[in-house]
Formats: structure tokens, sequence, C-alpha cells
């Protein structure tokens, strides 16, 4: 008995994480906005605003600024700061997802142009192990595509 529920188990935990599920979660990047939270997407379920990248600044719609200080930044991420929100990241209804695709999915969808140069829509500073600094601009654009989005609702 113990042989065939292990035998039907098995499949089904290789069919998960091949579609995109892992066995054990890791922490994926994430920002807490009050009560919601914006996750980078994991997995294809999770139907994520997707946000794409160019190397031309025109074809962008946003434009991130990357910096050299917090200071100067609008959204900062570093790791090894303890915050009193630990648990702020948690998937709830109230949570979106940002997908990175390789190419431009939908013309509503954002397509961002990383930079060093001044004139951003956005500044970020990036000094961590677990957000790349194409995971910051995703999150902070797609916060402020969901921003933008609940404005024109009310």
């Amino acid at each position: 008995m113990r042989v065939k529920i292990l035998a039907s188990t098995v499949p089904l935990l290789l069919a998960g994480v091949v579609a995109g599920g892992e066995l054990v979660p890791s922490p994926s990047p994430c920002i807490a906005m009050g009560r919601a939270s914006m996750q980078i997407a994991t997995a294809p379920w999770q139907n994520p605003l997707h946000v794409s990248f160019t190397d031309d600044p025109e074809t962008a719609t946003v434009r991130v600024q990357v910096v050299d200080a917090a200071d100067m930044a609008d959204f900062t991420v570093t790791d090894g700061t303890m915050t009193a929100e630990a648990d702020s990241c948690t998937v709830t209804r109230d949570t979106t997802f940002v997908s990175i695709s390789d190419r431009h999915v939908a013309d509503t969808d954002p397509v961002i142009y990383l930079s060093r140069d001044p004139g951003a829509d956005y500044r970020v500073f990036v000094q961590s192990r677990v957000f790349s600094t194409k995971d910051a601009a995703a999150l902070v654009v797609g916060a402020g595509a969901r921003v933008r989005v609940a404005e024109r609702v009310m």
C-alpha cells in the first residue's frame, strides 16, 4: 500500500516542478505596498503583469535610472536589513505578480530602458544577492502601473 501511494505521488511532484512550481518555495523578489504586495512571478498560473526590457531608449515606455547611492533613489533594495514587516510579502488575494518577458507581449505592457542617465521615470539602487537590477526595475514599474490603474478606477 505504501509503495502504491509513493508511486502515485512522485509523478505528481515531478509534474508540478516541470510546470514551474518548486518543491521548497524560495523567496522571490517582492515589495510591500500597504496591505498588498508585488512579487516576481515564478509560476505560469500567477497571471502576471508582463514587462520587458530594451536597449533602445526610443522603444521604451518607461525609463529607469540605476543610481550609485541609496539617497538618490526612489526605490532602494539592500540585503541584510531586518524590518518589522518580515511577513509583508506573503501571497494574499491582494498580491500582484510581475513577469519579466524576453519579448514585448502586448502593447499595453511596459517596456523598460535601464540606464545611468538622468531624467528617468524612476531611480533604483540595488545592492542585493536576491534582487537583480532588472527585478527591482520590474517591481517598481509594476507598482507604478498598479497605482495608475487604481487611480483610474476611483
